[in-house]
């Protein structure tokens, strides 16, 4: 038979799914002596979505011509109430005419911009080059180079506040012997997974400033945006910073806020020509989504149920998150104040220094204790050293792997 293509070959199983299937192996072993697997590696919240939401699907489902295809683009009334969204939670006006598309999630929608971004290529020295953060989502990187591409980290550390300046990245670049000319785009995460790192307002405005100088596209991964825990400091839309349309897009999604992570519903928005491009090749490898989920994520978006549901799901993340930080500082971890993301569910910490490796301490945990979180190499050659943690468990869970820890010897 003939082989599958070379970036196919290259990529392994994503890395999420392969730590799930080591805990589902490990699974009876470990619940003979009583440290059943605790999941805390996939980034995905396991509270039930708004009973709104319910309610709306149901109601839906009688709608006459529901079932019927959906366009690609989405139905102009989801696309009305996302552009209504914008407005609300960012101040930033969209025409949903020709600014946003529908996503089958923002996974999907990173995946076929890029996709529809790059010129693939088997040579390295003739790859096209997008700019990612590092540490970063694991699935960056991967996707890139399924699309033929090459990605490049720029580091994201305490140093540089998670900002770093991107003209000293383009420098090293250039002094390392990459085609700057070569470079397509730059992808941000704010808030970050895998740190929760947010960034200011005035650094949106310099990568936009940057982005325009080297004429690259700008990429903004936004799926934590509403997962924030002071009111006063919420994250911001790249699309808030004048000029920002001229060279922008940025990705949004209703599984983080929401916990509708299976109904993969998000929206790609900002500039027009961009957008376009990105839905003239989504509309031929796709049909639209289930008109039942986008009345759902219609409804919710704009809704008081959605906002109260937001705010009582952070209230939670808040005191998950302070249940781990102060199991882990019991637990010999050095974890100042100014440490403790402002966002997202994740706790990002160096693993003990007996330890020579991420994976060699994420493994131990697992295969002593049970408790499934991810090796920090597995965002970036800069997470090595580190492990990422989704508190996300319910809040007894949370206690018992302080426990276990604590009875296992897993001290810093």
């Amino acid at each position: 038979m003939q082989e599958f293509n070379e970036y196919v070959k290259s990529i392994e199983t994503y890395i999420m799914f392969r730590i799930k299937q080591e805990a589902a192996r490990l699974a009876p072993q470990l619940e003979a002596k009583g440290r059943a697997p605790i999941a805390l590696a996939m980034g995905a919240p396991v509270a039930s979505p708004p009973r709104y939401v319910y309610d709306t699907l149901i109601e839906a489902l009688n709608i006459p011509q529901i079932h019927t295809y959906s366009s690609p683009k989405g139905e102009s009334w989801f696309l009305d109430a996302i552009a209504k969204r914008m407005k609300k939670r960012f101040d930033v006006d969209l025409d949903p005419k020709t600014e946003i598309f529908s996503l089958i999630g923002s996974k999907e929608g990173l995946a076929n911009f890029i996709r529809a971004l790059i010129n693939p290529s088997t040579v390295d020295s003739e790859k096209e080059i997008i700019l990612v953060p590092d540490p970063g989502y694991a699935s960056y990187s991967q996707i890139i180079k399924t699309c033929g591409g090459l990605s490049y980290g720029y580091e994201l550390n305490k140093t540089n506040n998670y900002m770093p300046d991107m003209y000293k990245v383009w420098a090293r670049m250039e002094a390392e012997g990459f085609d700057t000319s070569k470079v397509k785009a730059m992808i941000i995460n704010y808030p970050s997974n895998p740190l929760g790192a947010t960034c200011t307002k005035d650094y949106l405005k310099s990568v936009v400033d940057f982005c325009k100088e080297k004429q690259i596209w700008l990429m903004s991964d936004a799926a934590y945006c509403d997962l924030y825990f002071d009111e006063n400091n919420k994250p911001h839309s790249v699309l808030e910073i004048e000029g920002a349309k001229d060279v922008a897009v940025e990705f949004f999604s209703f599984s983080k806020p929401y916990s509708m992570t299976g109904f993969r519903l998000g929206w790609i928005c900002g500039n027009a020509k961009a957008v376009d491009a990105f839905g003239r090749l989504k509309s031929t490898i796709d049909t639209g989504l289930f008109k039942v989920l986008q009345k759902a994520g219609a409804e919710i978006l704009n809704s008081k149920d959605g906002d109260e549901y937001i705010a009582s799901a952070n209230k939670s993340f808040k005191t998950k998150q302070m249940i781990i930080i102060n199991g882990f500082r019991e637990l010999g971890w050095d974890i100042s104040d100014d440490d403790i993301p402002q966002a997202t569910f994740y706790i990002w910490l160096p693993i003990p220094p007996r330890y020579k490796t991420s994976k060699e301490f994420t493994d131990d945990l697992l295969k002593t204790s049970g408790i499934v979180v991810v090796p920090g190499n597995a965002f970036g050659k800069n997470g090595e050293g580190y492990f990422r943690l989704s508190a996300v468990a319910d809040d007894e869970k949370l206690l018992e792997v302080i426990d276990r820890m604590k009875k296992d010897g897993f001290y810093f």
